[in-house]
């Protein structure tokens, strides 16, 4: 029983606990029928009972006996099954249910603009025309949208990875065979080591060269593969030749931008270092590397956006650094967290496919251990095919996903700052929801 006022259970009265008190309930009334029937007995109200205040609600909101009273309004209830409501009653029929939306406007006909009958409750899915769904994406959906497209576009992606890995490691194999061998930059069956300045230099120039044509074939391929990443987000296909064509006008642009962060990367480290260069401090020098190496992490993923800003933009490249320090700020942690994540995946494929292949190498075309030992396993044939030969593998899987992961981060940050999905939308030609499809993102925050 409530004593509440202004509340009673339909058809019940708060005083029922009162009968015999004042007398009245056990006798009659005086108005009995003709056939000495007594009449009905009247409902108690509420103003029966001194505890309850004068003012009392409606009468409409009282039922009379024998009648059924009105259920109380209650909140719509998730769908448990095909049938929402009344059985054999679908929502949206006539005198059915209506299910409020928490993007505005209501669950209507048969099945609704939000799905199926059954479909989980909730906000409507969001549009996928591609890889991806066009909403903000969780770090499961950046890493299967750069597989998938991998997956699904392998005649586009395989061939340019496959051509760049392999123009890499000739090279790569080419000079440590015939050049670096002859340098003798570390001890060959106990030999000592005897360097001149120009073996030094000589080594030095031989290995920048090397790093700069992974670099460039790197450079080409993430070009390459943005512009397949961006056709496959709307579910569009793309052959080589079409992205080579998409590409090829900002590819003199994306090398200057590389190789402009790559030498102020190097600038910025020796000027910091040559203190303890000068002083000849190996402690100095550890103190300025642990100094620099945050500073180098933190600027490199400040700046990670900036290549598909660039490509997708069609911008120059300094305006691409601003629009990639402009994305990446509020979120850099996150974004750092997926990289680093993407770079331990990558590396254990690598690893995978490496490993098991030198070591075959080694033992079928070496020395075994000894050679490894005394640095003769690294210049024979044996080794160095099968090493390239995984390298090409490895570097064949792990550069799309790094490209992929790289241009989906992209989107995903300008879809949560920028809307970029309605436009996406739009771009492949399917419907969005009239309402911000992602309200808990306002302009200018990134999450």
């Amino acid at each position: 029983m409530n004593d509440s006022p202004g509340w009673a259970t339909p058809g019940s009265s708060p005083s029922d606990d009162r009968s015999g008190q004042d007398g009245q309930g056990s006798q009659g009334s005086g108005s009995e029928g003709a056939d000495g029937t007594p009449p009905p007995a009247r409902p108690a109200q509420p103003s029966d009972d001194p505890r309850w205040s004068a003012t009392q609600p409606p009468p409409g909101q009282w039922s009379s006996p024998g009648t059924e009273a009105p259920a109380p309004a209650q909140a719509p209830q998730p769908p448990q099954g095909p049938g929402w409501g009344a059985p054999g009653q679908q929502p949206g029929a006539p005198g059915g249910p209506s299910y409020g939306s928490p993007y505005g406007g209501h669950y209507s006909g048969p099945y609704g603009p939000y799905g199926h009958p059954g479909a989980p409750w909730g906000p409507p899915p969001a549009a996928k025309p591609g890889v991806i769904p066009l909403r903000p994406l969780g770090l499961g959906e950046i890493l299967d949208g750069a597989v998938s497209t991998m997956r699904s576009h392998w005649r586009s992606v395989l061939p340019i990875t496959l051509l760049v890995a392999v123009i890499v490691q000739v090279v790569g194999v080419l000079v440590q065979k015939y050049v670096l061998e002859d340098l003798e930059t570390y001890p060959r069956g106990g030999s000592a080591i005897d360097l001149s300045v120009g073996d030094v230099a000589g080594y030095m120039a031989l290995t920048g060269a090397t790093y700069l044509v992974q670099i460039l074939g790197t450079i080409l391929a993430t070009a390459m593969l943005t512009m397949i990443f961006s056709r496959a987000i709307l579910g569009q296909r793309s052959s080589v030749a079409t992205a080579w064509r998409e590409s090829r006008s900002q590819l003199p642009r994306l090398i200057g931008l590389t190789l402009l962060l790559g030498l102020a990367l190097v600038v910025a480290v020796g000027v910091l270092i040559l203190p303890a260069i000068l002083f000849e401090s190996i402690g100095l020098a550890f103190l300025t590397l642990l100094v620099v190496a945050p500073v180098a992490v933190w600027l490199g993923i400040a700046l990670s956006l900036a290549s598909p800003a660039l490509m997708l933009e069609k911008s120059t490249f300094f305006k691409a650094i601003a629009r990639s320090w402009k994305l990446v700020k509020g979120s850099w942690w996150r974004i750092f967290g997926i990289t680093l994540l993407t770079g331990l995946i990558t590396a254990i494929i690598t690893g995978i496919i490496y490993y098991p292949l030198s070591m075959i190498g080694v033992f079928a075309f070496g020395n075994g251990l000894d050679s490894v030992m005394d640095g003769t396993a690294s210049s024979s044939w044996g080794f160095l095919i099968l090493g390239g030969v995984a390298l090409i593998i490895a570097q064949t899987i792990t550069m799309p996903i790094q490209a992929g992961v790289t241009v989906l981060l992209y989107v995903d940050q300008r879809i949560r700052r920028e809307a970029l999905d309605l436009d996406l939308a739009r771009a492949a030609g399917v419907d969005t929801p009239a309402t911000d499809p992602h309200p808990g993102a306002a302009p200018g925050h990134g999450g």
